[in-house]
Protein backbone atom coordinates (compact mmCIF):
# COMPACT_ATOMS: atom_id res chain seq x y z
CA UNK A 1 0.00 0.00 0.00
CA UNK A 2 1.84 3.26 -0.74
CA UNK A 3 1.43 6.32 0.74
CA UNK A 4 0.67 9.69 -0.54
CA UNK A 5 1.68 13.14 1.30
CA UNK A 6 -1.15 14.38 -0.77
CA UNK A 7 -3.96 11.93 0.68
CA UNK A 8 -2.17 12.08 4.49
CA UNK A 9 -2.97 15.69 4.34
CA UNK A 10 -6.10 15.43 3.47
CA UNK A 11 -7.30 12.62 5.45
CA UNK A 12 -5.79 14.98 8.13
CA UNK A 13 -7.92 17.99 7.07
CA UNK A 14 -11.14 16.14 6.83
CA UNK A 15 -10.63 14.40 10.18
CA UNK A 16 -10.00 17.94 11.64
CA UNK A 17 -12.76 19.64 10.48
CA UNK A 18 -15.10 16.49 11.22
CA UNK A 19 -14.26 17.21 15.07
CA UNK A 20 -14.93 20.69 14.54
CA UNK A 21 -17.70 20.05 14.07
CA UNK A 22 -18.33 17.70 16.97
CA UNK A 23 -17.04 20.68 19.14
CA UNK A 24 -19.09 23.12 16.95
CA UNK A 25 -22.55 21.41 17.40
CA UNK A 26 -22.14 21.76 21.44
CA UNK A 27 -22.99 25.36 21.06
CA UNK A 28 -21.02 26.70 23.74
CA UNK A 29 -17.46 27.13 22.36
CA UNK A 30 -16.87 30.83 20.64
CA UNK A 31 -16.85 31.21 16.87
CA UNK A 32 -12.89 32.13 17.02
CA UNK A 33 -12.38 28.39 18.06
CA UNK A 34 -14.12 27.37 15.03
CA UNK A 35 -12.25 30.31 12.74
CA UNK A 36 -8.69 29.05 14.23
CA UNK A 37 -9.53 25.58 13.51
CA UNK A 38 -11.10 26.13 10.20
CA UNK A 39 -8.13 28.11 9.24
CA UNK A 40 -5.20 25.71 10.36
CA UNK A 41 -7.19 22.87 7.84
CA UNK A 42 -7.98 25.38 4.88
CA UNK A 43 -4.37 25.45 4.90
CA UNK A 44 -3.55 21.82 5.82
CA UNK A 45 -6.05 20.61 2.82
CA UNK A 46 -4.44 23.66 0.55
CA UNK A 47 -1.09 21.74 0.73
CA UNK A 48 -2.70 18.79 -0.55
CA UNK A 49 -3.95 20.11 -3.28
CA UNK A 50 -0.55 21.47 -4.33
CA UNK A 51 1.24 18.28 -3.60
CA UNK A 52 -1.72 16.63 -5.47
CA UNK A 53 -1.48 18.71 -8.67
CA UNK A 54 2.47 18.67 -8.38
CA UNK A 55 3.50 15.04 -7.58
CA UNK A 56 0.67 12.79 -8.03
CA UNK A 57 -2.17 13.82 -9.39
CA UNK A 58 -5.55 11.88 -8.78
CA UNK A 59 -8.23 13.49 -10.47
CA UNK A 60 -11.17 12.40 -7.87
CA UNK A 61 -8.85 13.25 -5.10
CA UNK A 62 -8.20 16.50 -6.15
CA UNK A 63 -11.47 17.42 -7.35
CA UNK A 64 -12.75 16.36 -3.62
CA UNK A 65 -9.83 18.23 -2.12
CA UNK A 66 -11.01 21.88 -3.99
CA UNK A 67 -14.81 20.89 -3.05
CA UNK A 68 -13.38 20.74 0.57
CA UNK A 69 -11.66 24.02 0.17
CA UNK A 70 -14.83 25.65 -0.83
CA UNK A 71 -16.86 24.03 1.56
CA UNK A 72 -14.58 25.16 3.98
CA UNK A 73 -14.53 28.65 3.34
CA UNK A 74 -18.18 28.58 2.53
CA UNK A 75 -18.64 27.36 6.39
CA UNK A 76 -16.05 30.43 7.51
CA UNK A 77 -18.08 33.30 5.68
CA UNK A 78 -21.12 32.33 7.43
CA UNK A 79 -19.72 31.71 10.45
CA UNK A 80 -17.92 35.55 10.09
CA UNK A 81 -21.34 37.06 8.83
CA UNK A 82 -23.19 35.80 11.95
CA UNK A 83 -20.82 36.66 14.22
CA UNK A 84 -23.21 39.45 15.83
CA UNK A 85 -25.44 36.41 17.10
CA UNK A 86 -22.42 34.29 18.87
CA UNK A 87 -23.09 31.50 20.81
CA UNK A 88 -26.19 30.48 22.69
CA UNK A 89 -24.39 28.78 24.95
CA UNK A 90 -21.37 31.20 25.58
CA UNK A 91 -24.35 34.18 25.91
CA UNK A 92 -26.23 31.80 28.77
CA UNK A 93 -23.10 31.42 30.70
CA UNK A 94 -21.83 34.77 30.39
CA UNK A 95 -25.35 36.20 31.29
CA UNK A 96 -25.09 33.24 34.73
CA UNK A 97 -22.13 34.66 35.69
CA UNK A 98 -22.76 38.63 35.76
CA UNK A 99 -26.23 37.59 37.70
CA UNK A 100 -24.02 35.78 40.29
CA UNK A 101 -22.09 38.93 40.77
CA UNK A 102 -24.68 41.14 40.80
CA UNK A 103 -25.93 39.09 43.41
CA UNK A 104 -22.78 38.29 45.21
CA UNK A 105 -22.45 42.60 45.38
CA UNK A 106 -26.55 43.73 45.55
CA UNK A 107 -26.86 45.27 42.69
CA UNK A 108 -29.26 44.95 40.38
CA UNK A 109 -28.55 43.07 36.96
CA UNK A 110 -27.92 45.61 34.14
CA UNK A 111 -30.36 44.97 31.38
CA UNK A 112 -28.74 43.24 28.37
CA UNK A 113 -29.88 42.75 24.84
CA UNK A 114 -30.12 39.16 24.65
CA UNK A 115 -33.85 39.16 23.31
CA UNK A 116 -32.42 41.55 20.04
CA UNK A 117 -29.14 39.01 20.27
CA UNK A 118 -31.42 35.98 20.55
CA UNK A 119 -33.69 37.05 17.27
CA UNK A 120 -30.53 37.07 15.15
CA UNK A 121 -29.32 33.83 13.08
CA UNK A 122 -26.33 32.18 14.69
CA UNK A 123 -23.42 29.97 12.49
CA UNK A 124 -25.39 26.28 11.65
CA UNK A 125 -23.17 23.66 12.95
CA UNK A 126 -24.39 21.28 9.88
CA UNK A 127 -22.20 23.38 7.66
CA UNK A 128 -19.11 21.82 8.97
CA UNK A 129 -20.02 18.52 7.93
CA UNK A 130 -19.73 19.47 4.11
CA UNK A 131 -16.08 19.84 3.76
CA UNK A 132 -15.56 16.22 5.39
CA UNK A 133 -18.52 14.89 2.99
CA UNK A 134 -16.15 16.11 -0.03
CA UNK A 135 -12.82 15.10 1.76
CA UNK A 136 -14.21 11.70 2.31
CA UNK A 137 -14.89 10.89 -1.40
CA UNK A 138 -11.10 11.92 -1.95
CA UNK A 139 -9.70 9.61 1.08
CA UNK A 140 -11.81 7.21 -0.65
CA UNK A 141 -10.28 7.68 -4.40
CA UNK A 142 -7.05 7.87 -2.63
CA UNK A 143 -7.27 4.54 -0.77
CA UNK A 144 -7.82 2.66 -4.09
CA UNK A 145 -4.92 4.44 -5.59
CA UNK A 146 -2.66 3.08 -2.83
CA UNK A 147 -3.54 -0.59 -3.34
CA UNK A 148 -3.04 -3.70 -1.23
CA UNK A 149 -7.16 -4.76 -0.33
CA UNK A 150 -9.16 -1.83 -0.79
CA UNK A 151 -11.69 -2.31 1.90
CA UNK A 152 -8.40 -2.33 4.58
CA UNK A 153 -6.99 0.38 2.61
CA UNK A 154 -10.23 2.66 2.95
CA UNK A 155 -10.63 1.35 6.89
CA UNK A 156 -6.98 2.53 7.69
CA UNK A 157 -7.51 5.98 5.73
CA UNK A 158 -11.02 6.87 7.23
CA UNK A 159 -10.12 5.74 10.66
CA UNK A 160 -6.87 7.57 10.58
CA UNK A 161 -8.33 10.91 9.46
CA UNK A 162 -11.01 10.46 12.40
CA UNK A 163 -8.26 9.48 14.97
CA UNK A 164 -5.92 12.33 13.69
CA UNK A 165 -8.51 14.90 14.08
CA UNK A 166 -9.53 13.99 17.46
CA UNK A 167 -6.08 14.25 18.96
CA UNK A 168 -4.99 17.80 17.01
CA UNK A 169 -8.81 19.13 17.72
CA UNK A 170 -7.86 18.16 21.31
CA UNK A 171 -4.92 20.12 21.57
CA UNK A 172 -6.41 23.57 19.85
CA UNK A 173 -9.21 23.42 22.14
CA UNK A 174 -7.39 23.06 25.49
CA UNK A 175 -5.42 26.16 24.14
CA UNK A 176 -8.54 27.61 24.03
CA UNK A 177 -9.50 27.72 27.29
CA UNK A 178 -6.89 30.31 27.45
CA UNK A 179 -9.39 32.70 25.54
CA UNK A 180 -12.36 32.00 26.71
CA UNK A 181 -11.95 31.71 30.70
CA UNK A 182 -14.44 29.58 31.95
CA UNK A 183 -15.69 27.23 29.34
CA UNK A 184 -16.95 24.21 30.00
CA UNK A 185 -14.77 21.38 29.78
CA UNK A 186 -17.04 18.85 28.57
CA UNK A 187 -16.32 19.86 24.65
CA UNK A 188 -12.44 18.82 25.94
CA UNK A 189 -13.69 15.83 27.54
CA UNK A 190 -15.97 14.52 24.42
CA UNK A 191 -12.48 15.17 21.96
CA UNK A 192 -10.06 12.81 24.57
CA UNK A 193 -12.99 10.05 24.75
CA UNK A 194 -13.01 9.82 21.24
CA UNK A 195 -9.46 10.17 20.80
CA UNK A 196 -9.50 6.85 23.08
CA UNK A 197 -12.15 5.35 21.48
CA UNK A 198 -10.59 5.56 17.81
CA UNK A 199 -7.16 4.78 18.78
CA UNK A 200 -8.62 0.79 19.38
CA UNK A 201 -9.76 0.37 15.70
CA UNK A 202 -6.64 2.05 14.37
CA UNK A 203 -4.39 -0.07 16.39
CA UNK A 204 -6.79 -3.39 15.25
CA UNK A 205 -6.76 -1.90 10.83
CA UNK A 206 -2.89 -1.60 11.31
CA UNK A 207 -2.10 -5.24 12.67
CA UNK A 208 -4.72 -6.89 9.88
CA UNK A 209 -1.98 -8.56 7.37
CA UNK A 210 -0.05 -7.65 5.79
CA UNK A 211 0.08 -4.85 8.88
CA UNK A 212 2.80 -4.50 11.49
CA UNK A 213 3.07 -7.54 12.54
CA UNK A 214 5.14 -8.29 9.39
CA UNK A 215 7.34 -5.67 10.41
CA UNK A 216 7.84 -6.70 13.83
CA UNK A 217 8.54 -10.44 12.92
CA UNK A 218 10.92 -9.28 10.29
CA UNK A 219 8.49 -10.22 7.40
CA UNK A 220 9.01 -6.77 6.46
CA UNK A 221 12.27 -5.12 6.36
CA UNK A 222 12.33 -1.92 8.44
CA UNK A 223 15.93 -1.26 7.36
CA UNK A 224 17.03 -0.13 10.87
CA UNK A 225 17.66 -4.04 12.12
CA UNK A 226 13.61 -3.97 13.78
CA UNK A 227 14.14 -0.31 15.60
CA UNK A 228 11.48 1.30 13.89
CA UNK A 229 9.03 -1.25 14.14
CA UNK A 230 9.63 -1.35 18.31
CA UNK A 231 9.38 2.78 17.96
CA UNK A 232 5.78 2.36 16.18
CA UNK A 233 5.20 0.09 19.33
CA UNK A 234 6.22 2.84 22.09
CA UNK A 235 4.15 5.24 20.02
CA UNK A 236 0.77 2.94 20.78
CA UNK A 237 1.33 2.40 23.89
CA UNK A 238 2.41 6.16 24.55
CA UNK A 239 -0.56 7.69 22.85
CA UNK A 240 -3.50 5.68 25.33
CA UNK A 241 -1.02 5.92 27.98
CA UNK A 242 -1.25 10.03 27.46
CA UNK A 243 -5.05 9.47 26.77
CA UNK A 244 -5.53 8.49 30.46
CA UNK A 245 -3.17 10.26 32.32
CA UNK A 246 -5.05 13.29 30.61
CA UNK A 247 -8.20 12.56 32.00
CA UNK A 248 -7.03 11.81 35.65
CA UNK A 249 -5.33 15.65 34.95
CA UNK A 250 -8.61 16.75 34.03
CA UNK A 251 -10.46 15.50 37.19
CA UNK A 252 -8.51 18.24 38.83
CA UNK A 253 -10.77 21.52 39.72
CA UNK A 254 -8.04 23.82 39.75
CA UNK A 255 -7.57 25.54 36.29
CA UNK A 256 -3.87 24.60 35.59
CA UNK A 257 -5.75 21.14 35.17
CA UNK A 258 -6.84 21.96 31.61
CA UNK A 259 -3.26 23.91 30.59
CA UNK A 260 -1.85 20.21 31.97
CA UNK A 261 -3.82 18.01 29.98
CA UNK A 262 -3.09 20.91 26.46
CA UNK A 263 0.28 19.63 27.36
CA UNK A 264 0.28 16.08 27.35
CA UNK A 265 -2.10 16.66 24.46
CA UNK A 266 0.48 17.78 22.36
CA UNK A 267 2.75 14.64 23.48
CA UNK A 268 -0.26 12.76 22.25
CA UNK A 269 0.34 14.11 19.02
CA UNK A 270 3.83 13.45 18.31
CA UNK A 271 2.82 9.34 19.95
CA UNK A 272 -0.54 9.62 17.68
CA UNK A 273 0.82 10.93 14.67
CA UNK A 274 4.03 8.48 14.94
CA UNK A 275 1.60 5.76 15.46
CA UNK A 276 -0.51 5.79 11.93
CA UNK A 277 2.54 7.71 9.97
CA UNK A 278 5.51 5.54 11.09
CA UNK A 279 2.87 2.55 9.87
CA UNK A 280 2.34 3.64 6.58
CA UNK A 281 5.94 4.28 5.60
CA UNK A 282 6.56 1.02 7.14
CA UNK A 283 4.05 -0.59 4.81
CA UNK A 284 4.50 1.29 1.92
CA UNK A 285 5.63 -1.94 0.16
Amino acid sequence: MKIEASTFFLQWATGGIFFLWVTSRERIVALGYGWTTRAIYIAIAASSLVIGINLNFLWLRETSTSLFLLAALLSMAVSIRRKKAGVIGQRIAAQNRSRRVSEMLGKNQPATDSEKLTALKEFPPFLDLLAPACGVIGLIAGSIEAGGPTWLAICRTLTGAAFLGAVSNSMLLGHWYLVQPGLSRKPIHTLINWTGVLWLPELIFLLIPTGMVSVLNGTIDDNYNGLLGWFWVACVIGTIVLVFVTKLALREKQYSAVMAATGLMYLAILTGFGMDLVARILLDV
